[in-house]
């Protein structure tokens, strides 16, 4: 009996092994392949509360939901939150550079909320903008803006100035614009967190399947340019 068992040793452990390598190896193949097999495309979404998850989870924030999004579509990217709640245009370029790596390939703009809530001068949310895109756009990096609109109580003055701000800028740099971040969310009351003004994990899934064709164009982009210098 004990030479059998021992004869068998051998096949038992690589039996052994072979059970432990096939779940890595299951989990792998349910991975999505990036369309052109590159290395993984490094996204951040920088901005407000919006973007950092004001009263939902971490996995329940936009960026999460982003790149849990991404990757079902088969794109290999990481999005990482860089989103600072109650933060104006002029928080967002005050730490642009410790916030946002110059590793990153895809930068997603969200800010100009706070300063619309605020009243603060569109000129000054403008000029904050402006400094912003322009440093990420001598960097070389890709950059979606992602625009905001001001609530109608501050007048019809204030809105037709500061609406206006996104396609400006978008314009000026040559840089893709999103119009409206809370698209399909803004004033539904299903959306939203019991402040109206916040989504709820709904709200930031219906931003992200809104939003989902703009980033993969600017994702395309980014691969078809890593091809061209392969």
């Amino acid at each position: 009996m004990g030479c059998a068992m021992q004869r068998f040793q051998p096949i038992l452990a690589t039996l052994t092994l072979l059970s432990w390598l096939a779940v890595p190896l299951a989990a792998s193949a349910q991975q999505p392949e990036s369309p052109a097999g590159q290395e993984t495309i490094e996204v951040v979404a920088f901005g407000d509360s919006l973007v950092a998850g004001y009263g939902v989870g971490p996995d329940e924030a936009f960026p999460a939901q982003l790149e849990a999004a991404l990757r079902s579509a088969g794109y290999d990217v990481a999005v990482t939150n860089a989103g600072v709640s109650g933060d104006t245009t002029t928080g967002g370029l005050a730490r642009l550079d410790w916030s946002v790596p110059e590793s990153a390939d895809l930068v997603i703009v969200e800010f100009g909320a706070n300063d619309a809530l605020r009243g603060v001068s569109p000129q000054i949310a403008a000029d904050n903008l402006d400094q912003i895109v322009a440093t990420l756009k001598k960097r070389g990096q890709k950059m979606i803006l992602a625009g905001m609109m001001a609530p109608p109580n501050m007048g019809r003055d204030y809105q037709a100035t500061f609406d206006t701000i996104y396609p400006r800028l978008a314009e000026k740099y040559d840089v893709a614009l999103y119009p409206f971040f809370l698209d399909g969310v803004a004033a539904e009351t299903a959306l939203n967190q019991d402040d109206a003004m916040h989504p709820n994990p709904a709200g930031v899934a219906i931003i992200v399947e809104r939003m989902l064709p703009t980033v993969t164009a600017s994702l395309d982009a980014i691969i078809a340019r890593r091809e061209t210098t392969d």
